[in-house]
C-alpha cells in the first residue's frame, strides 16, 4: 500500500511543459476553492486566462472572475464543461446529485473530472456522472494561499496524462500527495482537510490565555501566530520528530515540565485523536449518503 510523492513546487515549470499546456480548465461550483487554483494557476503561468472557463449562477460573481483573473465565465454548467479537457468540480456535497446528472451526459471519455467535494467518493462521483476518468482530492484552506495540503486519488481509468494535468491543478493550491488507496483521502479529510479547524482552535484558546494573563488583544494574537508559525518552520527545517524537538525546550522542572504535565493531565493526545477519529467518520458517512443517493436514483 504505497503512494507516490509528486512535485510539490511551480516554480521553474515553463509553460511549454506544463501538463495543462492549450488545455482548456473548467470550474463549476467556482467558490473560494476554485478561485483559489484559478489564481495559483496563473500566478504559476501553467495556463492563460483564455483557456480558464468559470461557472457560476450569479452574474455578479462572474463579473468578478472576470475582472480579477481575465477568464471567460457563463452560467451555463454544461457550457462550461462541453469541449473542457478538465473539469474541476467544486461544489457542497449537496448539490452533486443536481449537479452531476446535469454535466454527466455532456462529458466525454478523454475529459478529466478533478472533484474537491469533501466526502464524495469515487464510486458517488462515477455513479452520478456516468464517467470513469475522475480523481478524487482534498484540499483545506491554505490552499486560498498557495500553502496548502491535497491529498488525491486517481482511478483506474484515468491516463497518466491525466494523472500529471491532475498533479499541476493541484500544486497550484499547494503541496500534493497522490495515493493509490482512495481510503487515503478519507483519512486526509480527517488530517489535513480538518487540521486547519485544530489549529484554529488552539491558537484561540493560546491567545485567550495570553489575554487572561494581562496581554493586550492585539499583543496576543501576533505573540501566538508568530509562535506557531516560528515552530512549524523550525519543525519543517530540522526533520526531526517533534517529540525530539519538545524535549529539546523541556528542562528537569522547568516552566514547559509543568505545562506538559497539565496538558497531558487533560489528555490533550487522547481528544485530539477522538477529534480525528470524529471526522473520519462523519467523511465515511458523508460517502455513504451519497453513495445510497445514487443507488436509490438507479433504483427508480
Amino acid at each position: 500500500m504505497g503512494t507516490h510523492i509528486a512535485t510539490t513546487c511551480t516554480v521553474g515549470i515553463l509553460p511549454a511543459v506544463s501538463p495543462l499546456t492549450q488545455r482548456t480548465i473548467a470550474t463549476v461550483g467556482s467558490g473560494v476553492m476554485a478561485e483559489a487554483m484559478i489564481a495559483g494557476l496563473l500566478r504559476g503561468s501553467l495556463v492563460e486566462p483564455g483557456q480558464v472557463i468559470a461557472s457560476h449562477p450569479r452574474a455578479e460573481r462572474r463579473d468578478e472572475l472576470e475582472r480579477l483573473y481575465g477568464i471567460r465565465t457563463t452560467a451555463s454548467n454544461t457550457e462550461a464543461v462541453t469541449g473542457a479537457d478538465v473539469v474541476l468540480l467544486a461544489i457542497k456535497p449537496q448539490m452533486l446529485a443536481r449537479v452531476g446528472r446535469e454535466i454527466g451526459p455532456v462529458m466525454k471519455t478523454g475529459q478529466l473530472l478533478l472533484s474537491v467535494i469533501a466526502g464524495a467518493t469515487t464510486a458517488a462521483l462515477i455513479g452520478f456522472l456516468g464517467h470513469e476518468q475522475v480523481v478524487r482530492s482534498m484540499p483545506n484552506t491554505p490552499a486560498r494561499l498557495g500553502k496548502g495540503m491535497t491529498v488525491w486519488y486517481a482511478t483506474p481509468a484515468t491516463t497518466e496524462e491525466q494523472r500529471g494535468q491532475a498533479s499541476a491543478l493541484l500544486q497550484a493550491l499547494g503541496h500534493e500527495l497522490e495515493v493509490d488507496d482512495e481510503r487515503f483521502v478519507a483519512m486526509a479529510t480527517a488530517v489535513s482537510g480538518t487540521g486547519p479547524t485544530y489549529v484554529f482552535l488552539v491558537m484561540e484558546a493560546l491567545i485567550d490565555a495570553a489575554v487572561h494573563l494581562g496581554f493586550p488583544r492585539h499583543v496576543a494574537h501576533d505573540i501566538v501566530i508568530e509562535t506557531l508559525d516560528g515552530s512549524t518552520a523550525f519543525a519543517r527545517q530540522s526533520g526531526d520528530h517533534p517529540a525530539v524537538l519538545r524535549n529539546l525546550v523541556t528542562s528537569p522542572g522547568g516552566t514547559s515540565a509543568a505545562a506538559l504535565h497539565e496538558l497531558e493531565s487533560g489528555r490533550l493526545r487522547t481528544v485530539l485523536s477522538e477529534a480525528v477519529w470524529a471526522a473520519y467518520r462523519r467523511t465515511v458517512e458523508l460517502g455513504d449518503e451519497l453513495e445510497a443517493t445514487v443507488e436509490r436514483g438507479a433504483d427508480r
